[in-house]
């Protein structure tokens, strides 16, 4: 996990460095608060499935505006626009607890939500600007694996604080967003301006050979609801998980991310995406048809753990992107990317949480039909992709080609 603070290529104040620890930063304030977000909605607030699926809804809102980050890149530099949007997300979480009520949570949680999308737009453009393409997954796997420390630990102060000392919901969030929003300004300090090797495009760009990225970034953002808003509120609506049962929950998950996120990375690099993106979905089908039926608290824990560790998968479609893409399109293409994952994420939340009032079960299956549309759009990743192959019957056409050419 930290032999990247090791490899000599990186040194204390290099790139690879500035970016694990804003990742840090990100994890302290937004992983407090999703680890509290559900017991703060439907305990101190009475929230049920419609109040859950519209607060996810206005969360994913930001991600729809990721596209005009072109905008703001036309007055600031990608590194100074993303301390910025990590200032944004950690005040936003410092005062959710403050403002207590539906609408005053609607409003912090669109706020912190701006930040932490725009920061996560600008951390995916400046990670494939930043890092080689040959080390890229892994590097962004050894990322994760820090970052996931960080949350584990977030989620092991608040298990801790939650078990033994009169915490408030409006104690944790300040403090979470105040820590978080420090790290950045000494980021700001420390660390010098560091030049991106080729200028970016700074206006929007949609390019037909992309299709598949923008494809697989649409039924991604589709796939993550199903975990971020359902299996969440599942574990606490039907089994009744309390804050410290939650927060054991993430501690497994961080833990698992903390060991497993930089050899995923590394498994990505040699057997590429379409191998890795394909194992992905095939796994995600077996757990929402699993979430649909489970009727065991600990199955369903397990599961939830299960389904987490899939995420680190994501990196394939970011290093399949950086493998077929103009390297001056990376910026702005992060920017579309983000609008495009959120399209669904917007209009999913509230749909699905209608049906949850039906049918929890449909919600699930209909998740498994979605990753099995993912499953078929991964298996038309080239194995080798590059400019010129970013499909794989690009890829078969050459090699006939070659082939009758011998």
């Amino acid at each position: 996990m930290f032999n990247a603070l090791k490899d000599p290529h990186y040194g204390y104040r290099s790139p690879i460095m500035l970016l694990v620890l804003l990742s840090v930063a990100m994890q302290l304030s937004f992983g407090a608060w999703w680890n509290l977000m559900n017991n703060f909605a439907v305990h101190e607030l009475g929230f049920g499935g419609p109040e859950i699926g519209l607060q996810q809804s206005v969360r994913e809102i930001p991600g729809l505006l990721a596209a005009s980050i072109v905008i703001f890149l036309l007055l600031f530099t990608e590194q100074t626009f993303a301390y910025i949007s990590l200032v944004v997300l950690g005040i936003g979480v410092a005062v959710t607890g403050i403002f207590a009520s539906k609408i005053g949570f609607l409003t912090t949680t669109f706020i912190m939500s701006i930040g932490f999308h725009y920061f996560e737009t600008l951390r995916q453009s400046l990670s494939l600007q930043w890092l080689p393409k040959q080390t890229a997954a892994h590097n962004m796997g050894r990322i994760l694996s820090i970052s996931a420390f960080a949350q584990l630990c977030t989620y092991g102060l608040i298990y801790l604080s939650w078990q033994f000392l009169p915490v408030t919901y409006a104690q944790s969030f300040m403090t979470a967003g105040l820590v978080s929003t420090l790290l950045v300004i000494i980021a700001a300090f420390v660390f010098p301006h560091f030049k991106n090797g080729v200028r970016q495009n700074k206006k929007l760009v949609l390019r037909k050979r992309y299709w598949l990225f923008y494809a697989l970034t649409f039924m991604g953002g589709a796939r993550r609801q199903i975990f971020t808003v359902f299996a969440g509120f599942l574990m606490v609506e039907k089994f009744g998980y309390e804050v410290h049962q939650v927060a054991s929950l993430f501690l497994i998950n961080g833990l698992i991310s903390v060991f497993l996120s930089a050899k995923l990375g590394a498994f990505i690099g040699k057997f590429g995406e379409r191998t890795s993106l394909t194992l992905e979905y095939v796994g995600l089908i077996l757990v929402f048809v699993s979430y649909a039926f489970v009727s065991n608290v600990y199955v369903a824990g397990a599961l939830y753990v299960i389904d987490h560790a899939f995420f680190a998968m994501a990196i394939a479609i970011k290093t399949y992107f950086q493998k077929i893409a103009d390297p001056a399109d990376i910026a702005p293409t992060s920017g579309v990317s983000f609008t495009i994952n959120h399209i669904a994420a917007v209009f999913i939340p509230v749909l699905f949480g209608m049906i949850w009032l039906y049918s929890p079960t449909l919600v699930f299956l209909l998740g498994a039909a979605m990753a099995f549309v993912s499953l078929v759009l991964a298996r038309l990743v080239p194995h080798q992709p590059a400019v010129g192959n970013e499909f794989a019957f690009l890829e078969k056409q050459s090699s006939a080609i070659t082939q009758a050419a011998e």
